[in-house]
């Protein structure tokens, strides 16, 4: 394909636009970056058949409407010359300095490493860019409008990469560019994005919008002169725009709320810019008494703006035709905000000089990096990162207030546990229960805007694994994980290491005893860092205790008898997460018990005459373990019990009170059979011990109308 010289951008046409902003010594030092671009991009073609420097020079267009400053740009221009032409990250800062070659590696891909699947390798990619924006929000800016020139000429790509790249782009890119507050670039990625996605369906809608056109234009002209003459009665001067709504938000208007295109473009959208805050409330005023306003459709973004700075008045009203009109309202500084966000920052600057980041957006922006920061320091990888991201970037946000009466932004659906979190980790940690407007709720109960919570903790207390079922913030559920992933360690570790002395007292010996050199040689030849974790994987029931204590042992030690008592492991009760006790036999503190080594969860602990444990103990022996009740076991134990009832009213009340008196719980209860003299019963209760069982039992084949009873 040939280019099409007059419409490609040169260094010449970017320099024009630089003098507008720049000073001669910063746009040399951009002309500098160019002529080493272009050298080092020699002889290399874009798909479209255009020289590859076209791309960076349209990088640098892209963020020269932003008015972004020199480095910014120097970074544009050579941002691929680090992944494409073998160019050192040493050699770039030596030629244009540190701060221009760490922007640039922030855009580079990673090119050196291989991964194991292509959706690792983007992770990675996106994680090792991540964490560079949190360094210098630079970086996202550059990478935004390396995006979007990519998606403007993405016609050319085969359809099977434009779909993956167009899907990262909805899925990634443009969640961040409105993260960020650049609509704008947002609005372009979305529309570019289902062209590529759906090129069907963006047509069929473009063409429909293009024919509504026509009509349109009459009515909106009616409507804009409507507004103009009731804003001029109150004495309030104004902008009113007319806002086309894009054809991806049409699209998923349609998708989402089943609506047809009709009415869609049934309602009209008005935009009124105004001088200063006050006169946006004025405005309100004015057009609420000149049109209907609808209820329930008022949203004042302006007292508390959205999480990625945006600020409006937002109403929707009845002309007086019956036409709902959708009104936003905002000063001049709060439409740059809207369309530009974090870019309006340079784009807005009043001089050169003038480089204060403390606005609104740019303070929203740093405490989002913040978060990301926190969220990739306890990810166990890149997925289970961008995972968060993901999460973390839901655009939609309900507004809590603490009982101090401060305000949160929450993402929509967001419960207690999530609201425990954004306050600080340590109150998530041990967050037990939570109070919505003075009420106790569940912890899984999503939030609405304007409640308030107060969130309750207990000092022991840990995050449930439950909760990731229902949290939808990055940081409450990369906390969680991180939590839960650090207390298996722990007590794997503890495990492996009760497990391994125990498989030792057979040769005479304890871990203190364990030549050091075999230990050293095991630890190698595994590729493990350290003994703990050896221990971790032995606790996890990923290696068997007796062949590691046999391969440590060696030829030291002395064989003692395979039966003897005292090598059974003692089982306290307060293992955690590494025992869990068998579904198919609920053994009880008193039972005659054996373990079963399960990779992943450490031990499951049946009963000995368990019919599932003699089957394991056939066909896998090596796994199975010798266990006994530690002396001083206190957690309560689930005991499964079957029951035969005379079928009379109030029997199942008095059964719940007698459990009740004799200090027991009804867990789970289930009709197994029933006929017309008596109904069989399987209830769960919980018991201390195969004693306190033996108590309930007496005491229920006491009662009238229990005919049978036994454990199952």
């Amino acid at each position: 394909m040939q280019a099409r010289r007059g419409h490609l951008p040169t260094i010449h046409n970017l320099v024009k636009r630089l003098k507008s902003y720049l000073d001669d010594d910063q746009i040399a030092q951009v002309v500098r970056a160019y002529e080493f671009a272009e050298k080092s991009h020699e002889g290399q073609y874009r798909r479209t058949g255009d020289p590859y420097i076209t791309h960076p020079l349209a990088v640098a267009n892209i963020l020269t409407d932003m008015h972004m400053d020199h480095e910014s740009l120097m970074a544009a221009l050579l941002h691929d010359v680090l992944e494409d032409c073998g160019v050192s990250k040493d050699r770039m800062a030596s030629l244009f300095g540190q701060e221009v070659a760490e922007l640039v590696d922030g855009v580079s891909k990673i090119a050196q490493i291989k991964f194991e699947s292509k959706a690792h390798q983007q992770a990675e990619n996106l994680r090792k860019m991540m964490l560079a924006m949190t360094r210098d929000i630079r970086v996202i800016l550059v990478k935004l409008a390396d995006r979007l020139h990519n998606m403007r000429t993405l016609h050319v790509m085969p359809p099977e990469k434009r779909r993956r790249i167009a899907l990262e782009t909805m899925e990634i890119y443009a969640p961040i560019a409105n993260r960020l507050g650049m609509y704008n670039i947002r609005v372009e990625y979305e529309d570019l994005g289902f062209h590529a996605m759906y090129p069907m369906r963006a047509r069929l809608i473009a063409k429909a919008v293009k024919n509504a056109r026509g009509h349109r234009k009459e009515v909106l002209s009616t409507l804009k002169s409507s507004i103009e003459n009731c804003l001029e009665q109150e004495g309030i001067e104004a902008r009113v725009l007319g806002r086309e709504k894009h054809l991806y938000s049409i699209y998923l208007k349609m998708k989402e709320q089943h609506k047809s295109f009709a009415d869609i473009m049934d309602v009209y959208g008005f935009r009124i810019i105004v001088d200063k805050v006050d006169t946006c409330y004025r405005v309100l005023g004015a057009v609420h008494n000149f049109f209907t306003p609808i209820p329930g459709r008022f949203k004042d973004y302006v007292a508390i703006p959205k999480a990625n700075g945006y600020q409006s008045l937002h109403t929707t009203l009845k002309a007086r035709s019956g036409m709902p009109l959708e009104i936003q309202i905002r000063t001049e500084e709060m439409e740059a905000m809207a369309n530009n966000g974090i870019a309006a920052h340079w784009l807005y600057k009043s001089s050169p000089e003038d480089d204060d980041p403390n606005t609104p957006t740019h303070t929203r922006a740093q405490t989002w990096m913040n978060r990301l920061l926190e969220m990739q320091q306890k990810a166990g990888d890149s997925m289970e990162f961008i995972e968060s991201v993901k999460v973390d970037l839901f655009p939609d946000e309900v507004y809590i207030f603490t009982p101090k009466g401060e305000i949160r932004e929450m993402p929509l659906g967001a419960t207690p546990v999530d609201f425990a979190y954004a306050v600080h980790t340590k109150v998530g940690n041990t967050c037990v229960a939570a109070k919505i407007d003075g009420n106790l709720v569940a912890l899984s109960t999503p939030l609405e805007s304007g409640q308030t919570v107060r969130i309750i903790t207990a000092p022991n207390a840990t995050p449930n694994p439950a909760w990731l079922n229902f949290v939808v913030t990055g940081k409450a559920r990369t906390n969680i994980r991180h939590f839960l992933k650090t207390q298996r360690r722990d007590e794997s570790v503890a495990l492996g290491e009760r497990l391994l002395e125990q498989a030792l007292i057979q040769y005479g010996m304890t871990t203190s005893d364990l030549p050091i050199e075999r230990v050293v040689a095991e630890l190698a030849s595994n590729g493990y860092a350290s003994l703990d974790d050896l221990l971790e994987e032995i606790g996890m029931g990923n290696r068997l205790a007796p062949l590691v204590a046999r391969k440590l042992a060696g030829d030291h030690g002395t064989d003692v008898e395979h039966g003897d008592d005292r090598s059974a492991l003692a089982i306290r009760g307060t293992e955690g997460l590494l025992v869990t006790y068998a579904k198919c036999c609920f053994p009880l503190p008193g039972d005659h018990i054996i373990g079963h080594l399960s990779a992943g969860r450490g031990i499951v602990v049946h009963r000995d005459n368990c019919k599932n444990m003699l089957v394991e103990l056939r066909n896998n022996p090596e796994k199975c373990i010798a266990l006994g009740w530690d002396d001083n076991v206190e957690q309560e134990f689930t005991a499964a019990l079957r029951l035969d009832l005379v079928n009379k009213k109030g029997v199942l009340a008095t059964f719940a009170n007698s459990l009740s008196e004799l200090g027991s719980n009804i867990e789970t209860i289930s009709m197994a059979e029933k006929d017309a003299a008596l109904t069989a019963i399987n209830v769960n209760v919980t018991v201390r011990d195969r004693i306190h069982l033996a108590r309930i039992i007496r005491r229920l084949r006491s009662m009238d109308n229990i005919v049978r009873i036994h454990r199952l």
